[in-house]
Order: structure tokens, then sequence, then C-alpha cells
């Protein structure tokens, strides 16, 4: 399996990087040559000839940022990829009608198109721990399972192409509900100037603990948000893809509405490219030391 990685940002190449070690041909391609440059140091081969690298491969892997982005990519004006034949697996987070859209014209130009969206960061990218949700054709995913397989110990084949979107973004919408939750709650505990680690140990106890919370309690602590595995812009671009699906199928808004609020707040305050964590200072502006 020859594989063009399209898009090596903060997810996309640790995945390249991944593939590559498990044996797989990896070729590698950018928008910007700065990530072309950080992947080739990394040991990653790339190519700024994108027909080209694409002529090569039989599998397209796209980790871009947004629908808009692989649009630009796939189909731009005037650049013609050859995609018959080739299977295109997408991993971003994108929408439900997105996939369908993308893979409707991924089929007209002749290609083969599979959603696989992941959990996990660059920890468990690196060590093949994703865990993947696949969306599209029984064919689809096995001719994709052996690439799957390498990324996550367990891949699972959803259903149809956009229900893995859909499940993605239901599980983005928790990382902000959670976050924001646990923001308030250690706020209150720090106020009142109890135990952190005496709370932490009656949270671990109880039904309410989610291990995130432990993953970031550092971060709020410290108030150091740098060094993100998934920076605060990107969980604002998904809770507004989750709550265009939401008001779709008529889910109530408040919720998700206020978490986008909070985000683009933070967005305002220049945190786009910090941990999505950086959430705790705005709900607790002034914590106390």
């Amino acid at each position: 399996m020859r594989i063009a990685q399209l898009g090596l940002g903060l997810m996309g190449l640790p995945v390249a990087l991944r593939l590559q070690r498990q044996g797989f041909e990896v070729g590698g391609w950018n928008r910007g040559a700065g990530r072309m440059e950080a992947a080739r140091r990394a040991g990653l081969a790339t190519d700024a000839d994108l027909p080209a690298l694409v002529r090569g491969a039989d599998t397209l892997i796209l980790t871009l940022s947004d629908y808009p982005a692989i649009q630009a990519v796939l189909f731009a004006p005037g650049r013609t990829l050859e995609l018959e034949g080739r299977l295109i697996l997408q991993m971003g987070t994108i929408g439900p009608a997105e996939s369908r859209a993308l893979a409707a014209r991924c089929r007209e130009a002749g290609a083969e198109y599979l959603e696989a969206p992941v959990l996990g960061s660059l920890p468990e990218a690196e060590a093949g721990t994703l865990i993947v949700m696949a969306g599209g054709g029984e064919a689809e995913y096995a001719r994709a399972l052996p690439l799957l397989s390498a990324l996550g110990r367990a891949p699972e084949r959803v259903g149809g192409v956009g229900q893995a979107a859909a499940l993605k973004l239901a599980m983005n919408q928790l990382i902000a509900s959670l976050t924001a939750g646990f923001s308030l709650s250690l706020g209150l505990v720090r106020a009142e100037g109890l135990d952190v680690e005496r709370f932490m140990v009656l949270l671990r106890a109880s039904a309410l603990y989610a291990p995130t919370y432990d993953k970031k309690l550092g971060k709020m602590l410290a108030h150091d948000y740098a060094s993100a595995n998934f920076p605060l812009k990107h969980l604002l671009k998904d809770m507004a893809l989750f709550r265009g699906v939401a008001a779709a199928v008529g889910i109530d808004d408040t919720l998700p509405a206020a978490h986008a609020a909070l985000l683009q707040r933070g967005a305002a305050a220049g945190l786009d490219d910090l941990d999505y964590s950086s959430l705790y200072e705005l709900i607790n502006p002034a914590p106390p030391e």
C-alpha cells in the first residue's frame, strides 16, 4: 500500500510517521512549506509536487484542517489530481453532510471513499492506540483495515458515510462539556481554599470522574497551556460543526451555544493555539495562588 499523506500538521505528521514505522510506503505533502521541512527533518519523505505524489499512491489520507481545505486541495481549479481507483481516507473532523458531499464528489472522480476520524492525540498516534471510527462501505473498510489497524488497536466500522463524522462530533462536544464543567468545580474548590488533591481523591472515587480531569489538572494548576495536543481553535471549529448538526436534527442549542461563546472569547483573548484546557482561565479569570 503506497500512501500519500495530505496534511502534515498536528496529527498528520505523527500518523504518517507511525505508518512508516509499521512498514507502509508513505509520502507527505502540506500546503505550507514549513511543515514540509519539519516532516523531512523527522524522517518522512515529502514531495512538493502534489499531482506526482498522488499518481504514485493508491491511498490518500486526508488530515487537513476542515472541509474547505479538503476541497481546495483535491479539487482546486486549474489542477487535476488522478483520483480514479484510489482510496481516499478522510481522517479530519468535518460535518456529516460535508463528508457525504465529499464522498459523492470522490466517487464521481472514480475514487473510493472512507471517513475514519479518530479519538486521541499525539501520544496515541505515535503508539498506534488511537480510537478509530470508520464510516463507509464494507468493501472500502476492508481495503483500509490494514492501515487503520496500524493506527488503532480495534478500529471499528460504525456505519455509513457521515455516521462516523457525527460520532466524532458527539465525542468532541464532550471535550468542551467536560472541560468547562471541571473548570467550574475546580475554580470553586480553589476559591474556597480547599485542598485540591483531597477534592480529586473524592472525585476519582465517584461516578462523576473522567480521566481527562487528571490529564488537564496540571495545566490548570500551573496556568501553562503550551505544547497543545489539541488547540482551542480546533475545538471552536468542532463546536460550530456540532451546533450546525444539532440544529438540523432539533437538538437544543443552549449548552453548545454557551460553550461556543466561551471558546470565541478565548480566541479573542489570543488563546487560539493554546491547549483547549485554557478554558479554565476564561471561567476563572483570577484563580487564587
